[in-house]
């Protein structure tokens, strides 16, 4: 079993930067491709990015556009999401998930976290 939690999220104005966490107990991430997902009031959970085991490959929505980067660090059991340029569109809640494989979908994924809000006033 993993456990994850995100961590991270807030209040931002548009054209704001915010830095996702999240951290994983139970098992090392090493194993893990990881990716973030959110999902905004009335609407689907989306894939957000994803990133390999080994941080080597990344995959970003088309609506990310450069503005949010996916790192991770193996040693600390944390995967990163650095948002820039945020966009009142971006208000979400935006979870981490842990899959043993690459995937934009989030069915593949095994384990989620609580997810943290993310709320950018315009």
């Amino acid at each position: 079993q993993v456990q994850l939690v995100e961590s991270g999220g807030g209040l931002v104005q548009a054209g704001g930067s915010l830095r996702l966490s999240c951290a994983a107990s139970g098992r090392t991430l090493s194993r893990y491709t990881m990716g973030w997902f959110r999902q905004a009031p009335g609407k689907e959970r989306e894939f957000v990015a994803t990133i390999s085991w080994r941080g080597s490959s990344t995959y970003y929505a088309d609506f990310v556009n450069g503005r949010f980067t996916i790192t991770r660090d193996n040693a600390r059991n944390t995967v990163y999401l650095q948002m820039n340029s945020l966009k009142p569109e971006d208000t979400a809640l935006y979870y981490c998930a842990a899959s043993n494989g690459m995937s934009q979908n989030g069915r593949t994924y095994d384990y989620w976290g609580q997810g943290t809000q993310v709320t950018v006033s315009s």
